[in-house]
């Protein structure tokens, strides 16, 4: 055979250039970010939601004599509790006034040292 029959027969059975692929492989781009989405929400965005969660039930559990830490570290007991605000004795005497969010624990009866 020639080199022209070759390159015929080459073209003939080679697929036309830009063409989709055939057979199992065509769909799997879209098994691939299924597969990526998938593992995204167990390992990111499900576990971040529960964290959220229970945040939100420590929040609604607050209660007069709770001993709470803040975000920056101060551990109070809480004396009064509003809609959006706390107010949280953090020494004898000394009575500040943080947003609810901003308490991250509440830590176990007897925890803080009584002066």
């Amino acid at each position: 055979m020639s080199l022209m029959t070759f390159a015929a027969i080459a073209q003939a059975t080679a697929p036309a250039a830009g063409a989709a692929p055939q057979g199992a492989f065509g769909f799997s781009p879209l098994i691939m970010m299924a597969v990526l989405f998938g593992i995204f929400y167990f390992m990111m965005i499900r576990p971040q939601m529960k964290r959220q969660k229970e945040h939100r039930a420590l929040l609604s559990a607050l209660a007069k004599g709770d001993e709470v830490v803040m975000s920056g570290g101060m551990a109070g007991r809480i004396e009064d509790v509003g809609e959006s605000f706390v107010r949280v004795e953090i020494a004898p005497g000394v009575v500040v006034q943080v947003q609810k969010g901003s308490i991250t624990q509440v830590l176990p009866k007897g925890s803080l040292k009584k002066s």
